[in-house]
């Protein structure tokens, strides 16, 4: 379907096609290293920036860990009476401003025999410093705060809660302290600080990247303690979360969170503020077991890219459509001189060798071909016309050859039998020429009553000058036959006068017989002919002994010899040219002396005619459809002897 297109819309549709495959792989090599950039820069800064904030993090733990630290250091190791240990607390709330508050609980009877519970408490409230004992009614020992640090006999931090009489998120930081007693050491207490987490959050809330990516904190068990969707804190963990929004991927990474895993190095996983594909990093708080997760969105970090993409993309498109429109006019400047050399071409193809052919404005391509059209138009009129004058005269020569033709025909005896009144002989004859008019021929005549003459004869050449030289030797033969003359004598004449005035050296061969009819001698002699075959009518075929004349008309003393022989009744003369043993097919090969005495073997019961249509037809069959090189004549005389007539 495309060959019939034209060569505007191939070579637009080439370039297209070339362009897109040319500019395809650069775009999507552009595109596959600017995110490759893009990522590598996030990992960078991802890594950067979670540290960073985890680093901050840790300060801010660190520093409310060395307080009850120091404390339990101090109550382990000194001796301190009830009004230093408030005097104690009271200065560590006032000068330690990260921390709400802070008490020391004792286990029960461990600083007073007669008190179970013993835990003063100093915590910041209205810009001063309160106090307060927590007795039974709050019963601390079934705290966390208390019980985990117990428990695990060392410092841990409980999970954030909300502190409705201050509003804020806060946690809690316990130490146990032991002493020695009867040799044992045995926990007597745990020193805990409550601190705003609100630090935290801030650190967290700070970490902002472009429109929706940020971090977020989740406590040991996975609670939100920081999240831009404030609903989410202390209301939902992300295991909760990932179960609402069935995502298995956000409770898989929930899992490594609280197992304490890192990975620094990004992973694509849906954010539960935006619903988009993100870059996750996530770091595990190891003072507390938290874990900070920060989330970089995918599309606000390939925005740039994307947006370099389209205007390359569009600058692409554009280019190669300012290609086709270039490729389009090229094409046109180029088609259409050719589409007009088309019209023209068609034009003289219908024969009007007088259209106008383009004007040539240019020596390129085109234009050279434009001229050589030209050319070819003034030399093909020229031709034409030539060939018109050519066919003219070609048809008048034919027709006059057409004429010689006939003429020639005209002076062959045709009318077989030629002479019905005499019973005692037979001839018949066929001559075929190669052209309109050749050089063989054959004549029969009566010398007198008794004597027949016969001549089979082959000029050298055909066309024209043989015709003309066959009718001069038929016209001198048939003169110089009279009574009394043999066969030799006959054609030593003919040959004297063909070589008058024989400039153009032209021969003919001459085979003349004088048959007596009679009593069927025969004289004869040969002029470089083919000897004829005599069919016996005992069935014997043979060859007429030679009487080794020259062929007539070259030597104009040449002597000719004669021969003689006697025919029975029934007996034939087969006369031929070499326009039948030298008869050639397709492989080169010629008909031959030995084929043409096998057919006439194989005829020899048939009448004269039979015998030269069988060796005609055998000589088609052998050259099939080769084109007949030399003319073709054959007679055959019957000699029926003194036969009365009926």
């Amino acid at each position: 379907m495309l060959k019939n297109k034209g060569i505007a819309f191939k070579l637009v549709l080439l370039f297209t096609l070339s362009s897109i495959c040319i500019f395809t792989p650069i775009f999507g090599y552009n595109h596959y290293v600017s995110r490759q950039i893009i990522e590598r820069g996030i990992g960078e800064n991802s890594k950067n920036l979670i540290l960073a904030s985890k680093n901050k993090i840790e300060a801010v733990l660190a520093s409310a860990q060395k307080i009850p630290e120091n404390i339990s250091y101090f109550l382990e190791n000194s001796s301190y009476n009830e009004s230093e240990l408030y005097q104690l607390l009271y200065t560590v709330a006032k000068k330690n401003p990260e921390i709400y508050g802070i008490t020391i609980a004792f286990e029960p009877y461990a600083f007073k025999k007669d008190a179970e519970y013993f835990a003063p408490c100093f915590f910041k409230e209205e810009g001063g410093i309160s106090f307060k004992h927590l007795d039974k009614h709050y019963n601390y020992f079934f705290r966390d705060w208390y019980q985990i640090p117990k428990e695990l006999q060392r410092p841990e931090w409980t999970e954030p809660y909300f502190d409705d009489s201050r509003g804020i998120l806060m946690c809690s930081y316990g130490v146990p302290f032991y002493k020695n007693t009867d040799g044992r050491r045995q926990l007597a207490g745990v020193v805990v600080v409550e601190v705003s987490i609100e630090k935290l959050r801030e650190i967290v809330s700070s970490i902002k990247i472009l429109k929706t990516g940020y971090g977020f904190l989740i406590s040991k068990n996975g609670t939100y303690v920081t999240h831009p969707m404030k609903e989410l804190i202390m209301n939902e963990t992300i295991f909760s979360i990932a179960e609402a929004r069935d995502k298995k991927g956000l409770r898989e990474i929930g899992r490594r969170m609280i197992k304490g895993e890192s990975s620094l190095t990004p992973f694509m996983a849906s954010s539960v503020l935006t619903g988009k594909e993100c870059w996750m990093t996530h770091v595990p708080i190891e003072s507390n077991g938290w874990s900070l997760a920060v989330l970089f969105p995918q599309d606000e970090l390939m925005e740039d890219i994307v947006r370099l993409n389209k205007i390359v993309f569009f600058l692409g498109v554009s280019g190669i459509f300012l290609l086709a429109v270039a490729t389009v006019y090229i094409a046109r400047s180029i088609t259409g001189p050719l589409r007009a050399m088309a019209k023209a071409t068609e034009g003289i193809g219908s024969g009007n060798l007088d259209i106008e052919l383009p004007v040539v404005t240019s020596g390129d391509e085109v234009g050279r071909l434009t001229e050589a059209f030209g050319y070819m138009k003034t030399s093909l009129k020229a031709y034409i016309e030539e060939l018109t004058e050519t066919t003219a005269l070609k048809e008048r020569m034919e027709s006059e050859l057409k004429v010689a033709h006939d003429i020639q025909m005209s002076i062959l005896p045709k009318m077989f039998p030629p002479f019905p009144d005499r019973m005692e002989f037979d001839i018949y004859a066929m001559i075929r020429p190669a052209k309109e008019v050749g050089g063989d021929f054959y004549d029969f005549f009566q010398i007198d009553h008794d004597h027949l003459c016969f001549v089979i004869a082959d000029v050298s050449g055909k066309g024209i000058p043989a015709s003309l030289f066959m009718a001069v030797t038929k016209t001198l033969i048939k003169s110089k036959a009279t009574v009394g003359l043999t066969p030799d004598r006959i054609i030593s004449r003919v040959n004297e006068e063909l070589c008058v005035g024989n400039d153009t050296n032209m021969f003919v061969t001459i085979f003349c017989a004088i048959l007596n009819v009679c009593n069927g001698e025969m004289e004869y002699t040969n002029g470089g002919h083919n000897p004829p075959l005599i069919i016996r009518k005992t069935g014997e075929v043979s060859m007429i002994k030679s009487t080794g004349g020259i062929v007539v008309g070259v030597i104009d003393d040449a002597k000719y010899t004669i021969d003689k022989l006697t025919l029975e009744p029934g007996d034939s003369i087969y006369l031929y040219t070499d326009g039948v043993n030298e008869a050639m097919n397709k492989n080169g090969e010629f008909f031959s002396d030995k084929r043409l005495e096998q057919g006439i073997i194989r005829l020899k019961e048939e009448s004269i005619k039979d015998i030269i249509d069988g060796i005609m037809e055998e000589i088609e069959y052998f050259v099939q459809d080769m084109p007949q090189s030399d003319d073709i004549t054959m007679m055959v005389i019957q000699y029926k002897g003194n036969v009365k007539k009926e």
